[in-house]
């Protein structure tokens, strides 16, 4: 495993963050646990989570699954660099009570305090706000979190969904308290959607945060899903098989692959080594269902695109191009 610098941070973490939104609603539990634990053995030390993540009435699952598997011991709390996130509403259906989401100073703590208690842990290492909250002051937000860090319950703060101004407005304020502010932004960001280029990515970079794409297969679109049906594999379901009905996607997607075959790679892991190219990426979020996946997504870490990949890609995948640029002269 390869490692880097959390964005302006000390803080080592891997080249790949394992991704645990599937544990609870598609992995049971068992299935979950060896999971971690290869990731754990090959190196992966970056793992990423939400309160939300088991959806529905099961919201908190995922975390309780994780707290279960760091409750077995054997280091695995002190190997694993710990990042879940806070937003959305615990609630549960019928029984909708206010301050149960978003990021006012009560939900905050109270969400800290639940998470800990679900993730059997006394501290998370990287605390993320999951999505803007335009009601909520960031002096408010950074109080909150200012509170936690004297008290150890969280470390380093991070943002997710966020536009670039609001990166900016966010560590500005922070900077006003004296703070470090947000140390990373987990961004949706792949070969297919690169609009992050634009402001993102660029904020990212000018304030020290480290960028941690999701959705790197874009909802498995970049995974080879064409190969897969003419092969009478897994066909593409939701986002994918929507996409995959434009006409213009298809011939985008089948000259992807062609491409890739051409120069016998692999989709799903080019696209995600293609990610560990770009400026700013500390490393993409791989979401895997199985032990099989996670040892797929294991080896981008180590290939190598060459120069001649790189501009096949660019030209099949053009970016946005720089901003102002990209939308004015």
């Amino acid at each position: 495993m390869k490692y880097t610098q959390l964005g302006r941070t000390g803080l080592k973490v891997s080249r790949l963050v394992l991704g645990t939104m599937n544990f609870g609603p598609q992995t049971n539990e068992a299935d979950s646990h060896a999971i971690m634990d290869a990731a754990l053995d090959s190196g992966l030390n970056f793992y990423d989570t939400a309160n939300v993540y088991g959806w529905g009435e099961n919201k908190g699952r995922t975390e309780e699954i994780i707290g279960t598997w760091f409750a077995q011991g054997g280091g695995r709390r002190d190997k694993v660099v710990l990042a879940t996130k806070v937003y959305g509403s615990m609630s549960r259906e019928g029984d909708t009570w206010p301050n149960e989401d978003r990021l006012s100073a009560l939900n905050i703590r109270r969400a800290v305090e639940a998470s800990l208690k679900r993730l059997r842990t006394d501290h998370i290492d990287l605390y993320q706000f999951h999505h803007v909250d335009r009601r909520t002051p960031f002096e408010e937000i950074w109080q909150a979190v200012d509170v936690l860090i004297q008290q150890g319950k969280i470390l380093y703060a991070g943002s997710s969904n966020f536009p670039g101004y609001k990166i900016a407005q966010a560590n500005e304020a922070a900077a006003r308290r004296g703070m470090v502010g947000l140390v990373s932004e987990q961004c949706l960001y792949n070969l297919s959607e690169r609009r992050a280029e634009m402001e993102v990515i660029p904020a990212a970079q000018e304030y020290g945060l480290g960028v941690i794409p999701w959705s790197p297969l874009h909802g498995g679109l970049l995974g080879g899903v064409i190969k897969k049906e003419v092969q009478g594999g897994r066909r593409a379901s939701g986002r994918s098989a929507d996409a995959l009905a434009v006409t213009s996607v298809r011939a985008q997607i089948q000259a992807y692959e062609d491409l890739l075959d051409k120069h016998g790679l692999e989709p799903g892991e080019t696209a995600l080594a293609w990610l560990l190219t770009r400026p700013g990426v500390t490393g993409p979020i791989v979401g895997p269902r199985t032990v099989e996946q996670l040892e797929s997504a294991l080896r981008a870490v180590e290939l190598e695109l060459g120069e001649e990949v790189l501009a096949g890609l660019d030209e099949v995948f053009p970016g946005p191009g720089p901003s102002p640029e990209a939308f004015a002269w």
